[in-house]
C-alpha cells in the first residue's frame, strides 16, 4: 500500500504533467499572433516589389529564406515565452482547483462523521 509521500508525488507529477500538457497547446495555439502574420505579410510585399523591380532571383530568394526564418524565429521564440507563461498559469490553477478538492474532501468527511455520530446518539 503506497504511503502518503508516494501518492502526493505521484499526484504532483500529474498535476505538473497536465499543466505542461494544457500550456503546451496554449502556447501552440497563440504562437502565431497578429504581429507574426503582419510580419510575413511584409516579407511577402518585400518580395513581391523585388521582383516587379527587376531584381535578380539571386538576390530575392535569399531574402525571402531570411524573411522566413525571421519568422519562424519569432514565432518560435514567441511559443516558448507563452509556454512558460501559460505553464505557470496552468500549475497554479491546478494546485488551486487541488486544494479545493482536498478541502471539499475533509469537509465531507468531517461532515459524514458528524452525521454519523448524531444517528448514533439518537438511537
Amino acid at each position: 500500500m503506497p504511503n502518503e509521500t508516494e501518492v502526493s508525488k505521484q499526484a504532483s507529477q500529474e498535476t505538473e504533467q497536465l499543466a505542461a500538457q494544457r500550456a503546451k497547446t496554449r502556447a501552440r495555439n497563440a504562437r502565431w499572433d497578429l504581429d507574426v502574420a503582419v510580419f510575413l505579410f511584409a516579407v511577402m510585399i518585400i518580395v513581391i516589389i523585388l521582383l516587379f523591380q527587376g531584381i535578380g532571383i539571386e538576390i530575392v530568394a535569399p531574402v525571402a529564406v531570411f524573411g522566413l526564418v525571421m519568422v519562424w524565429l519569432v514565432g518560435w521564440r514567441r511559443g516558448r515565452q507563452l509556454y512558460q507563461f501559460f505553464y505557470k498559469e496552468e500549475l497554479s490553477k491546478l494546485e488551486h482547483d487541488l486544494g479545493e478538492t482536498i478541502e471539499e474532501t475533509i469537509e465531507e468527511t468531517i461532515e459524514e462523521k458528524v452525521q454519523k455520530a448524531l444517528r448514533e446518539r439518537w438511537k
